[in-house]
């Protein structure tokens, strides 16, 4: 049968895939990181405080302190095409996209500030992607990183009355391919170095100790992560002592531990003297990484006694990281290609 004459065009049929990073603030000002600050610190999964005890403490104080110290940090290591962690995403989505093609719409978005996720949602849907895989980039689970994209992925089809079908890249802590990629990347690097390193201080983003006792299985998961990458580059680092820290520790309550300034610390205390740190959850280099581990941590390691540091990259948009992000991704989309 014949489409009417007055129907008017639908554009369907088309495949769609959106790369989620945690979030950036527009610039590394004071009042572009109070407004990036305002909504990551409201959103009830990252803080798990009641509203009526944290918003006056987040309006009253943390707000009015906390974005000149911030903004500081961000001026370090803000580049000409922007903040690290969106620079490197816009470069993974463009790297996938001439992997896979135009069969494929690739977008990537912040989950806190911009690009948001529900405007490139949407870019991708009036785009006639009926299909389409939401990516977080986050290799180990944690409620208050790929549960908080979730969230804002379920909050933005309410708004749909024509919802596309979904499908959310599991977490790949373990996934051979991601083990693979670090070993290969990190083999790299310190192979480029001009000192061999005594120690790799593998460095994960530390979360409130209490997740764990809730039940958010990050924890676990960055220490399997830890145990088949140490596992991995025994084959060529085997006298390379390889250790496990938690960073960004925030506030007075405890966090997960050993915490990576302690363990810096320490390690300089013990007579350690060359040292690298790597920061396996995170796919991206940005300000946790490039400010507070690769300057900060170096200040810290070297004023405690140590003579070489190394801070080194994330998979970022490599060869290694970006051969093992296309094949999860055609994973994902098996059936649909």
């Amino acid at each position: 049968m014949a489409r009417p004459a007055d129907h008017p065009p639908v554009v369907f049929g088309k495949v769609g895939v959106l790369l989620v990073n945690l979030g950036t603030p527009d610039a590394p000002t004071p009042a572009a990181v109070k407004r990036y600050l305002a909504e990551f610190l409201s959103d009830r999964r990252v803080v798990e405080i009641p509203p009526l005890v944290w918003q006056p403490i987040l309006r009253g104080i943390i707000l009015n302190t906390r974005p000149k110290k911030s903004a500081h940090a961000y001026q370090q290591v803000w580049g000409i095409d922007g903040s690290p962690l969106a620079a490197i995403t816009r470069d993974q989505a463009s790297g996938l996209q001439a992997r896979l093609g135009a069969a494929v719409q690739i977008r990537w978005a912040m989950r806190y500030g911009n690009p948001a996720m529900a405007q490139e949602l949407h870019v991708l849907h009036d785009a006639g992607c009926d299909r389409i895989l939401v990516a977080p980039l986050y290799p180990q689970y944690s409620g208050a990183t790929t549960g908080t994209a979730i969230d804002r992925l379920g909050d933005v089809l309410k708004e749909k009355r024509w919802q596309p079908a979904l499908r959310t890249l599991p977490p790949y802590y373990d996934d051979p391919l991601h083990i693979e990629a670090l070993r290969a990347d990190l083999s790299r690097q310190l192979a480029a170095l001009p000192v061999r390193p005594e120690v790799l201080l593998l460095s994960f983003h530390g979360m409130p100790e209490r997740t764990l006792r809730l039940g958010d299985p990050y924890y676990c998961q960055c220490r399997k992560t830890a145990r088949l990458l140490s596992e991995a580059l025994a084959v060529e680092w085997g006298d390379l002592r390889i250790e496990i820290s938690f960073q960004s520790r925030f506030g007075r309550a405890k966090w997960l531990e050993p915490y990576t300034e302690a363990t810096l610390l320490a390690e300089a205390a013990r007579g350690t003297k060359r040292l690298a740190i790597a920061a396996p959850g995170f796919s991206a280099d940005c300000l946790e990484t490039r400010e507070e581990l690769a300057i900060r941590g170096r200040a810290v390691f070297l004023a405690a006694g140590g003579t070489d540091f190394a801070a080194l990259d994330c998979l970022n948009a490599g060869e290694a990281g970006m051969a093992m992000l296309e094949a999860l991704v055609r994973r994902e989309l098996s059936g649909w290609l």
